[in-house]
């Protein structure tokens, strides 16, 4: 067992697990802060994580993965983080958050639309930008602004920064031919925010996820760019999304 304190969205969590490798994990959010919220991961919440995988990869018509107990201890730790900061007006979100300015953009669209190459065609074509999270953002909603924070869970590519910034626009992925980007309405990227957003199974924890998508979809600017995944595509979004290249 090993206790650490790590700090996540504006918050201090204090974890007891089972790895001294999920306290590696969590190394750039370590904090000498007295702890707000506690959480304990414990062998039945590993067990559980596996047989959710499993669950998973049967409904995919996949060969089952076998995962570490220590990578499926950083699972079950985000999920009870998520769940404990839910109540605070946190919500775990799947995309990727650009920083650029001072301002983030969140690119969100279903696994394999190409979030990654996008984000890569920022950093390669857009001086000054970079990744704050590669995968599984919070989003810390605060009066009239929604903040996207910096966690460990960054994705395969392990890209992100502990940082927090407003979010100044999000935009669904879609691939196409020709690259081209337009706003839409909070009716119209709903169903997405809804699928890309961390759901859980109890009512009430739900009916509070669904309150934060909402708000989300109207305290933000909504795009959808329909991208050949060519660096043309990252001008198109950017200059739309930030208002103009700069260098």
């Amino acid at each position: 067992m090993t206790e650490f304190t790590i700090s996540l969205a504006g918050w201090s969590i204090r974890v007891k697990a089972l790895f001294e490798s999920t306290e590696r994990f969590c190394e750039a959010y370590l904090t000498r802060e007295e702890p707000q919220i506690s959480v304990c991961v414990t062998e039945k919440d590993i067990a559980a994580e596996e047989e959710m995988s499993a669950r998973e990869d049967m409904l995919e018509g996949t060969a089952p993965h076998r995962y570490s107990d220590a990578y499926l201890e950083t699972l079950a730790l985000y999920r009870k983080i998520t769940a404990a900061l839910l109540p605070h007006d946190i919500l775990l979100f799947h995309g990727c958050v650009m920083g650029y300015e001072g301002q983030a953009y969140l690119f969100t669209a279903p696994s394999g639309t190409g979030k990654t190459t996008h984000s890569r065609l920022w950093l390669s074509e857009i001086p000054g930008c970079y990744v704050l999270n590669g995968d599984k953002p919070l989003l810390r909603f605060e009066g009239d602004r929604v903040l996207a924070c910096g966690t460990p869970w960054q994705g395969k590519e392990k890209m992100g920064r502990n940082e927090i910034l407003p979010i100044a626009a999000i935009c669904v992925l879609k691939r196409d031919l020709v690259n081209h980007i337009r706003p839409i309405t909070p009716h119209d990227a709903l169903p997405v925010l809804i699928a890309q957003s961390n759901r859980p199974r109890e009512a009430e924890a739900m009916l509070r996820t669904l309150g934060l998508i909402d708000r989300l979809s109207k305290l933000t600017k909504l795009y959808e760019l329909g991208c050949n995944m060519e660096a043309e595509a990252a001008h198109v979004s950017f200059d739309a999304m930030a208002g103009g290249y700069r260098v």
